[in-house]
């Protein structure tokens, strides 16, 4: 069942879209990233799948999204935001899951142990822009204080797996997967394997929390 919640923070209205688990025990939330919203398809195939293993999907809407603006506002404007949507995140009274894709996976990194998330889920984190390695964004990373798993494409040019240091985090790479987790036609395996692959990873990864 889905169901759309608007939340009024001080960074503007903000919306989740709730996707019910059965017999739920956790919620994972997930933000979206600075290019696009929630219709991804690593956000979309996890809202699909994770319900039937008892995890109520809460998709979130930035305020920026919302008002139909085209560029994401600054990094502290994003965890404003985030930290308005908590407490509806929370109401449920099962434990949360902060999660989110690129610039939505660093809020987060930077807010979850903060806020009292049970873990951290970080999809095609930017570990730098793309040809910029000497920017590193590890920190955000490696600091989080949480279980953390990253899901991360092979040909990321936001930082590729093998870039990555080491941590105390779980890995997951998606073959031959961009930003986006798109995999190229010539790829030996096909979009809906990769995504598969997205999907198993982080349901193994969930259910260890329980």
């Amino acid at each position: 069942m889905t169901q759309y919640e608007n939340v009024s923070t001080d960074a503007g209205e903000a919306r989740i879209t709730w996707r019910a688990g059965t017999k739920p025990w956790a919620v994972l939330a997930l933000g979206h990233g600075a290019g696009g919203g929630v219709e991804a398809r690593d956000l979309q195939a996890l809202a699909g799948a994770l319900p039937a293993h008892g995890v109520t999907v809460a998709l979130v809407e930035q305020p920026w999204r919302v008002a139909g603006k085209k560029v994401a506002p600054a990094p502290k404007t994003l965890d404003t935001g985030w930290r308005g949507l908590w407490p509806a995140l929370a109401k449920p009274g099962l434990p949360v899951i902060a999660g989110g894709r690129s610039a939505g996976a660093r809020v987060a990194c930077r807010t979850g142990r903060e806020l009292g998330a049970l873990a951290v889920l970080a999809l095609s984190f930017p570990l730098h822009p793309p040809g910029r390695p000497e920017r590193s964004r590890s920190e955000e990373l490696l600091s989080t204080g949480l279980p953390t798993l990253v899901v991360q494409g092979g040909n990321d040019p936001f930082g590729r797996p093998a870039e990555y240091p080491e941590g105390p985090y779980g890995l997951v790479e998606i073959p031959y997967g961009d930003h986006g987790f798109a995999v190229p036609k010539r790829a030996p395996l096909g979009q809906d394997e990769a995504l598969g692959l997205l999907v198993d990873g982080v349901t193994e990864w969930i259910s260890a929390l329980r």
